[in-house]
């Protein structure tokens, strides 16, 4: 794409529901941020509480949990009761795609207290944690002890078992991948009460890996046994400010953490962490870390930059703070700085809170950010939310490496939103092909950042407010979306599901695999009992007569008509 002009709009006739949003940061500071941060510290003594519990007794818990849910399952009658799902409310989860399927009939199975950490085992670096444990609550024990899990998700409200059934990401996916990939075991509930252990070597090893992007529609997953590393205290941080169109920013990017000789498993040559952030058509900072000790971080010289703290500036601020200093390092706290986008939930504070982002609130009241996204959604009430869907984007692209210029420009045509963020993934060859999957042959054109047993991937994270939408014009949200969506099918790439789709069931499959998720689907009876992952993350109402006609559609190989 060379003409990257934005097509000329009309403007738009604002009304009641503009002035709402205009000024819900009224209601934000006075209800939503006191709030959040009650909820926050109750969780936090929750948690402390869990701490407290020896393993032993943390297990025998989650056994007796576990036997709950099997009970609850059996109980079902399937004449009578509408499909399995949880009972967590719609509004609490992160993601903003709505929960519109719990609005259909449906049979709830409570999974609220699957929340513990059960073991961290050392000598097989392994954290045996349940599927609530969110990021927070895991970095908190580990980090202490020099430990980590080699995926941690930036945002500490995100949960094991949503980064599982969903996606994960974080800026060491391009040596581990996603954070699924970092999982060696599932114990799953399945839908006729089985409780059974999936490994990718073991009986269910199609269960294994089938469990990730299924969306919880496979079994119940009530814990996870997922890879430890060891870390250092401090993260040697590198900020690279990168000046010139969006391809050469996209080169720029690629050039920070893929060798241009394929060495990519030289730790001499690759980071341990990795983060883009493309602030216009024209400048982007690249930053690249790498692991230090607390004797380094403390050298004379050597700047320490404790990014956690309530009133330091939000950090993709401090980072484009690199376009006029140039290129500089600092060491930042290990835990603050996996945690680096929490206060300010990346760049979406400057929305809820537009002075948010200055020193004096920052000072005043930023002991109380972030506001808690599941009350942010709670209190926003229909006509909000349907106004965010069309006039706000937030959309993950996960494109391979070397179309990350063709992403960026496409993104600045159609929908204008900066900053974008860039964060690199592996998508490694499987023995089986699963959902998401890399370029058939991927290994014959030896692109930068691709190896013979994983080809390259980046994140473009793209959420804000469009360019038209701030300027007033007119902006169609459901086509925007559209749009992107028949981008990423024609690009092998894909959509996570967390976001609002406007995907019909035939595109779904287009962009995703079909064939292990239904034979696992039908092989461990979740046909009939798990609603399907399309009509899980379906924009729009479910109906149960839609969805029984769905799940008979499944059982008639609806989904062999997928064009490629």
């Amino acid at each position: 794409m060379s003409d990257l002009q934005a097509p000329l709009r009309p403007k738009r006739k604002k009304g009641l529901v503009d002035f709402l949003v205009q000024f819900r940061w009224i209601f934000v500071i006075f209800f939503v941020l006191p709030f959040s941060a009650l909820y926050y510290f109750l969780i936090y003594l929750g948690d402390v509480r869990s701490e407290m519990k020896s393993y032993k007794q943390r297990q025998k818990e989650h056994d007796e949990n576990v036997l709950k849910v099997v009970k609850r399952l059996k109980q079902r009658n399937p004449k009578k009761d509408g499909l399995v799902c949880t009972a967590r409310k719609p509004w609490i989860a992160v993601g903003m795609r709505n929960v519109d399927y719990k609005r259909a009939r449906h049979y709830e199975v409570d999974l609220s207290a699957f929340r513990n950490i059960l073991e961290i085992d050392k000598q097989r670096m392994i954290a045996r944690v349940e599927p609530l444990v969110n990021m927070g609550q895991i970095t908190r024990v580990t980090v202490p002890m020099n430990l980590s899990l080699a995926v941690v998700a930036e945002l500490d409200d995100l949960t094991v078992g949503g980064l599982i059934n969903g996606y994960g990401i974080e800026g060491s996916s391009h040596i581990y991948g996603l954070f699924s990939d970092t999982v060696v075991a599932y114990e799953i509930v399945l839908a006729d009460g089985r409780v059974v252990r999936a490994t990718k070597d073991n009986e269910y090893s199609d269960l294994f890996y089938a469990i990730p992007w299924s969306q919880g529609t496979l079994g119940f997953l009530v814990a996870a046994e997922i890879k430890l590393i060891p870390v250092k205290e401090y993260m040697r941080l590198t900020y690279t400010p990168v000046v010139g169109n969006l391809q050469d920013l996209a080169q720029g990017y690629m050039d920070s953490f893929a060798p241009r000789d394929g060495d990519q498993d030289n730790p001499e040559k690759v980071p341990d962490f990795v983060e883009g952030m493309v602030y216009s058509p024209t400048e982007g900072v690249f930053m690249t870390g790498r692991y230090a000790s607390k004797e380094e971080a403390k050298k004379k010289g050597n700047k320490i930059n404790n990014v956690g703290w309530w009133f330091k500036p939000w950090f993709y601020q401090h980072a484009q703070t690199a376009l006029k200093k140039g290129e500089f390092v600092e060491y930042i706290p290990t835990r603050e700085y996996y945690h680096r986008h929490t206060r300010c939930l990346y760049w979406e504070g400057k929305l809820i809170l537009p002075f948010g982002d200055q020193w004096w609130f920052r000072f005043l009241l930023g002991w109380l950010m972030p506001p808690k996204v599941s009350l942010l959604k709670a209190t926003q009430g229909e006509s909000i939310r349907n106004y965010y869907h069309d006039m706000h984007v937030i959309q993950d692209m996960l494109v391979p490496l070397y179309k990350v210029g063709d992403a960026l420009e496409w993104v600045h045509h159609e929908m204008e939103i900066y900053p974008i963020w860039l964060c690199p993934h592996r998508l490694f060859k499987l023995p089986v092909k699963t959902m998401v999957y890399p370029e058939p042959g991927f290994e014959q054109h030896h692109r930068q950042g691709d190896t013979p047993y994983a080809q390259m991937f980046t994140d473009v994270g793209v959420y804000y407010a469009p360019g038209p939408v701030l300027r007033g014009e007119v902006f169609d949200g459901a086509e925007a979306v559209r749009k992107l969506e028949q981008w990423l099918i024609k690009n092998h790439s894909f959509q996570p599901q967390y976001a609002v789709s406007e995907l019909n069931e035939k595109d779904f499959w287009r962009m995703f695999d079909a064939d292990l998720y239904e034979h696992v689907r039908r092989k461990y009876g979740a046909v009939g009992t798990f609603m399907s992952v399309y009509y899980k993350s379906k924009k729009g109402r479910k109906t149960e007569k839609e969805v029984q006609e769905a799940e008979q559609a499944h059982l008639e190989t609806a989904y062999a008509e997928a064009d490629y």
